[in-house]
């Protein structure tokens, strides 16, 4: 018998990270640690695309800034550092009023009429971030996320020859030296879709794998992008252009960034914008509850609708007096034997 692979009762709420659920960039404890400037670390990265350019090189623009970490430390300014470290460096974070304590109280939004509950519909949550993903792991979110997406470091990587070794020698100092994984603005894409057709919660789903609307796990309609800017364009527009929800936040003490989302607004890559406050009374909480609610409406009504669609009614008499449809009444088969008619 044919089948759907998902019910698509799942909504995702899909968060970048920096400007968005804290305030500064997620690096600055890193910094901190080891006594590196931060404002000089980010003018070297932003020259650096010039710079190489100069010198005949092309550099990519997510690559610059692990790029130039590494250089650090291989310069010896960031001696010995390793995922354990940036794991260490991301409990320090600072996150906006609210947070984490919103993502709990989010998904406490699909349960707040009958009809959710009695549809099962989910909310779940995902950073996608051009961050560090040690970080990300070891702040105060993640345990509150059902997935993040994020840049990686390889510690001690494989040396030549090293598929003919028995045995790998363990005893070198953890210490980072390449790039794993790289998410840029536009990678981030890739990740909404990977969570659309559910291939991060079942590897045999190939993200490139064609697949029928119906068969996605999450809906681009069941989604709604967080962010804070321009950057985030491709996102904003891929939710957004498959239905889901576009949402922008600034820093309520930076007026141009109250500018940036108004003109995103005004150009229509977002359905809305408002203050990074995620406390219960703030507009960006209304904001979200009342489109979760929304989508919520939207997955009962489809599904009531197609049980309807395909549930036909049983048989009846035909122009059958008062007398005959009571007497019919009175010795219908019981509702547990009802499904044989």
């Amino acid at each position: 018998m044919a089948t759907t692979l998902f019910t698509q009762n799942t909504i995702a709420l899909i968060w970048d990270f920096d400007k968005t659920l804290i305030p500064d960039y997620m690096q600055s404890p890193l910094f901190r640690r080891y006594g590196i400037d931060e404002s000089t670390f980010w003018s070297e990265t932003n020259a650096l695309m010039e710079q190489y350019r100069r010198r005949g090189y092309t550099l990519a623009g997510e690559l610059g800034y692990l790029n130039h970490l590494l250089t650090y430390v291989q310069a010896g300014q960031m001696a010995g550092l390793n995922n354990q470290i940036l794991r260490e460096c991301g409990a320090e974070i600072k996150f906006y009023p609210g947070l984490p304590e919103f993502f709990e109280h989010a998904k406490g939004f699909v349960q707040e009429k009958p009809k959710y509950v009695e549809h099962d519909i989910s909310l779940e949550h995902y950073v996608v971030s051009t961050g560090i993903a040690p970080m990300v792991r070891g702040s105060a979110i993640a345990r509150h996320v059902d997935g993040i997406w994020a840049c990686e470091f390889i510690e001690n990587p494989l040396q030549p020859g090293f598929l003919k070794q028995k045995e790998l020698p363990i005893e070198a100092p953890a210490e980072i030296a390449q790039i794993g994984m790289v998410i840029d603005n536009t990678g981030k894409t890739r990740a909404i879709f990977e969570i659309n057709k559910g291939s991060n919660k079942n590897p045999a789903i190939d993200v490139n794998s064609k697949m029928a609307a119906e068969d996605r796990r999450v809906p681009l309609q069941n989604m709604i992008y967080i962010a804070d800017g321009p950057s985030d364009v491709p996102s904003f527009s891929v939710v957004k252009g498959g239905g889901g929800r576009a949402y922008a936040v600034y820093n309520p003490a930076k007026s141009a960034e109250f500018e940036q989302n108004d003109r995103l607004l005004q150009s229509g890559r977002i359905h809305g914008y408002g203050p990074a406050d995620y406390t219960a009374g703030s507009s960006t909480t209304q904001w979200l509850r009342l489109h979760i609610h929304q989508i919520c409406d939207r997955i009962v009504a489809d599904r009531e609708a197609a049980v309807a669609a395909k549930a036909t009614r049983p048989p009846r008499h035909l122009n059958a007096s008062p007398e005959e449809e009571a007497a019919r009444r009175a010795t219908k088969v019981p509702k547990q034997a009802s499904f044989l008619e």
